[in-house]
């Protein structure tokens, strides 16, 4: 019969590895993202997800988002003592940050009002571009930059495969 023997050091390294055992079991399985083009997102108020990202559709936060919110031609609204951990984007419509609610990082708005409660907590920067020009700043001027880059592109292209036709007189 074999019995098993451990040194001073292994025995130590034993003893915390089953000390260990029950804190990684006991920790919450890892959270969803949520991502939606056309269809609002609602994170109901027991609800914990990750990153939530919203493309023509709103996002209402009661419950818990464990990472940012960024949301593309609609709005956010957190209501409800809603968190979220880290930054809130939103680029066209706007965010509303209701009583009780709390933001980790940064609420950026292009394009929209930022309609804050005063009880309200962000712990970074509220910063807000509020006008159309703004959204024309952030999309349109890189699409026309990039439109003419394919257009001189084209031209150069078209010059060069273009037959030479000789001039006679």
């Amino acid at each position: 019969m074999t019995c098993l023997r451990f040194s001073g050091f292994g025995l130590r390294c034993l003893i915390v590895c089953l000390a260990l055992v029950p804190t990684m079991l006991a920790q919450d399985a890892p959270v969803s993202d949520r991502t939606q083009f056309g269809t609002d997102i609602t994170v109901g108020p027991s609800e914990k997800v990750g990153d939530v990202t919203c493309f023509g559709c709103s996002v209402r936060v009661r419950g818990h988002v464990a990472s940012d919110v960024t949301v593309l031609f609609g709005t956010v609204t957190i209501a409800d003592q809603g968190e979220v951990a880290g930054d809130v984007t939103d680029f066209g419509r706007g965010v509303r940050l209701d009583k009780s609610v709390k933001v980790g990082g940064d609420v950026t708005v292009f394009g929209g009002p930022v309609r804050r409660d005063p009880e309200a907590s962000v712990g970074g920067d509220v910063t807000t571009f509020n006008g159309i020009i703004w959204l024309f700043v952030v999309f349109g001027l890189p699409l026309v930059i990039v439109a003419g880059i394919v257009a001189l592109i084209v031209w150069i292209v078209r010059r060069a495969t273009r037959p030479r036709v000789p001039i006679t007189a």
